[in-house]
């Protein structure tokens, strides 16, 4: 949590509040819900501390990073946690295969939805297709299980054509990597957001979207 207060601190822009499941400052303009740990116990503090219903009523920007995206959703396979429900779509576990490390932990290079606009255009100024990040996750919102890793594919717990009926919430991608299956990697839409990868961790590129978030109009 330190590197990721760092790492806001260093990006130019507005007041920001950071939201650990452990107490917010509800007066910020922003919102940044930044934690490691698992689903259910982070979406247990938030609800008993009231920050879901305050997080579900405001219109100020908000970025969720690597779980807090994860929380966006509707749903998490992590413990079968209902989460906050501000995206559509649910979080799956990533499969395992011979040839694939899970957690997946590393770099890995983004995909950037084409013909993004408005506030989503903003976020991903200045961050290229093809640019790298930093991820460590074992979950993620899984947006095409074919053509990537047969083996993956063929391990995963559910059928492929499942997920896409299921998680036909691509509209709120706006980039994406891979690992053994495609998943997002930058999710938004209208004023909510969320990053897969840790910025703190990502160099130039994690501080470029900070700044970008934090350059949001409040």
């Amino acid at each position: 949590m330190s590197a990721a207060r760092d790492s806001a601190a260093h990006a130019p822009g507005g007041d920001l509040a950071l939201i650990d499941a452990g107490g917010a400052n509800l007066g910020s303009v922003r919102y940044a819900l930044a934690r490691i740990g698992a689903a259910p116990r982070l979406v247990a503090l938030l609800r008993a501390r009231g920050l879901d219903a305050a997080l579900r009523a405001s219109a100020a920007p908000l970025l969720g990073v690597c779980v807090g995206m994860q929380l966006l959703f509707k749903r998490s396979d992590e413990g079968d946690v209902e989460c906050l429900g501000l995206l559509p779509g649910r979080v799956r576990r990533l499969p395992a295969a011979p040839a694939l490390r899970i957690p997946h932990m590393g770099w890995n290079t983004l995909r950037r939805r084409p013909g993004l606009s408005g506030d989503a255009a903003a976020l991903l100024d200045g961050i290229d297709d093809g640019a790298h990040a930093y991820f460590v996750h074992s979950f993620a919102h899984v947006v095409d299980a074919h053509a990537v890793d047969a083996q993956a594919v063929d391990a995963y717990a559910v059928d492929a054509h499942a997920i896409d009926a299921e998680d036909a919430s691509r509209d709120v991608v706006l980039a994406d990597s891979e690992h053994g299956v495609r998943f997002a990697a930058v999710v938004g839409q209208g004023r909510r957001f969320g990053a897969q990868f840790h910025p703190e961790r990502s160099s130039a590129v994690g501080l470029r979207l900070l700044s970008n978030f934090l350059s949001l109009p409040a």
